[in-house]
């Protein structure tokens, strides 16, 4: 399955003492890609009252991300379920520099009648073809 890429930027309040990007700044970069992903395809349902919540989200740290790395976000979909799909990450510099690869898992959320539910169809079609199409334009 193709990717959505996007670019992040890397401000100094990021980083850590040791110079690098802090690992729990990682999920706000994940999110930030989420986001946008989700901003980009999914805004309608989610002024319909349906609503994605994280509900697992791990990270595998490869390589410290400095100050002035490039740091680009693809997202794709690796699981979709009845109620929840799976989204993973690769954070890399474009070129041969892996920095993390991380999953989130996320449950569909009638925030209408405040419980699960089931993904809309038009959104589990939405959501391979957005993970198949071109890169989100900045």
């Amino acid at each position: 399955m193709s990717t959505l890429q996007t670019e992040i930027e890397i401000r100094f309040s990021d980083l850590d003492a040791y110079g690098h990007v802090n690992n729990a700044t990682f999920f706000t970069y994940l999110e930030t890609a989420r986001v946008k992903l989700f901003q980009e395809r999914f805004a309608e349902l989610m002024q319909r009252g349906i609503l994605f919540l994280v509900v697992e989200a791990s990270c595998r740290y490869q390589q410290p991300i400095g100050l002035n790395d490039r740091l680009l976000i693809d997202v794709r979909t690796e699981k979709i379920g009845r109620s929840s799909f799976t989204l993973g990450y690769r954070m890399h510099n474009g070129a041969d520099t892996t920095f993390a690869q991380a999953q989130t898992v996320m449950v569909c959320f009638d925030q209408n009648r405040q419980k699960p539910t089931e993904l809309p169809e038009d959104f589990r079609q939405n959501l391979n073809s957005a993970t198949e199409s071109s890169p989100v334009p900045e």
